[in-house]
């Protein structure tokens, strides 16, 4: 900057912006003043999005047997591994129903033995002519029944082997175990009103925010198409909500596309590392998003005032300040 001196009216002098300082040595029409000039270069411009933070999966955990919880194997806030037992049902019941199918199985298996014999001996009957094709058909009947009725046990004993299984709760996923408001001696079953407890998969963190129609057109503007977009889209921020910004930049992974009519918004989901599991699933913030604007005119802040809806700066014309209306964007970061 380079101090000048120009020459003004006493009415501008008052609506003239800061750095101006009167010189009592001079007259009352001059005055000495910083001036600074205005030239083009790239700038990035940061704007918000209020964004709701969940983990990259909430898994919400439910039986699929009913019983009471005689085991429980994990604590609220704990990590816990894919195929790690989080819950133990009671499974009195449930052995006794996979050996009731194993003695059906068996039994069937002898029913198809049987069936087989007496199908063989109407056979060599009705081959010497002893016995009727009825009796024939009649015992290859018999024969094909036992052998559905063998189906069907070793289904039965499929399906108890199964709910046998499903008294051990595992954790489908690797994550952090939620809240836990069901406890030994609970009575459970798969229709229960709440989960037996959520994991939330938060090694990454999903961050879902909203653009409006403008502001997903004016991001695309600067890359030129939607997947550009996604890809050459610079590193974005977040905010968390004690106002403090999270220490780790984050990136886009999807922009849905499409315009909700109803809230003329598109969904946009970034994602976020949370190796320190700083970021809690069902947490809010800001995201901060630069957009670089190339060639652009920079103005200072504090160089431009408001009349009403409009902007206005001093610009140096001939020796002399006078008020220039600029259309500026709606930025306050200085």
């Amino acid at each position: 900057m380079k101090k000048i001196r120009i020459t003004m009216l006493v009415a501008v002098v008052a609506l003239f912006m800061t750095g101006c300082k009167n010189n009592k040595q001079q007259d009352a029409f001059s005055v000495d003043c910083k001036t600074l000039i205005i030239k083009r270069a790239d700038a990035v411009i940061s704007e918000s999005y209020p964004a709701t933070i969940r983990g990259r999966q909430d898994v919400d955990i439910y039986p699929q047997v009913e019983g009471k919880i005689i085991k429980l194997c994990v604590e609220e806030g704990q990590r816990v591994r894919r195929g790690q037992v989080m819950f133990v049902i009671d499974q009195v019941g449930y052995r006794a129903g996979v050996l009731t199918a194993f003695a059906a199985e068996r039994a069937a298996k002898s029913q198809i033995a049987t069936a087989k014999l007496e199908y063989h001996s109407k056979l060599n009957l009705y081959n010497k002519k002893v016995v009727s094709l009825y009796n024939l058909l009649s015992a290859k009947n018999a024969l094909e029944t036992a052998r559905a009725s063998l189906l069907q046990a070793r289904a039965q004993r499929i399906n108890a082997s199964n709910s046998l299984s499903y008294t051990v709760v595992k954790s489908p996923v690797d994550g952090v175990v939620g809240t836990l408001p069901y406890r030994i001696g609970a009575l459970v079953s798969a229709s229960i009103s709440k989960p037996l407890t959520t994991v939330s998969d938060n090694s990454r963190m999903y961050v879902y925010f909203s653009m409006n129609e403008t502001q997903l057109r004016s991001l695309m503007s600067s890359y030129g198409s939607l997947e550009a977009t996604i890809k050459n889209v610079p590193s974005i921020g977040l905010m968390l909500n004690d106002g403090t910004m999270y220490n780790h930049k984050g990136y886009i992974e999807a922009i849905s596309g499409v315009i909700d009519p109803k809230t003329g918004s598109a969904s946009v989901r970034g994602v976020f590392d949370n190796k320190e599991r700083m970021l809690f699933s069902g947490s809010v913030g800001n995201v901060v998003i630069g957009t670089r604007k190339r060639n652009a005119i920079i103005v200072p802040q504090t160089a431009v005032f408001a009349i009403q809806d409009k902007s206005f700066v001093y610009g140096l014309i001939h020796g002399k300040a006078l008020i220039t209306p600029v259309s500026v964007q709606d930025m306050k970061d200085g």
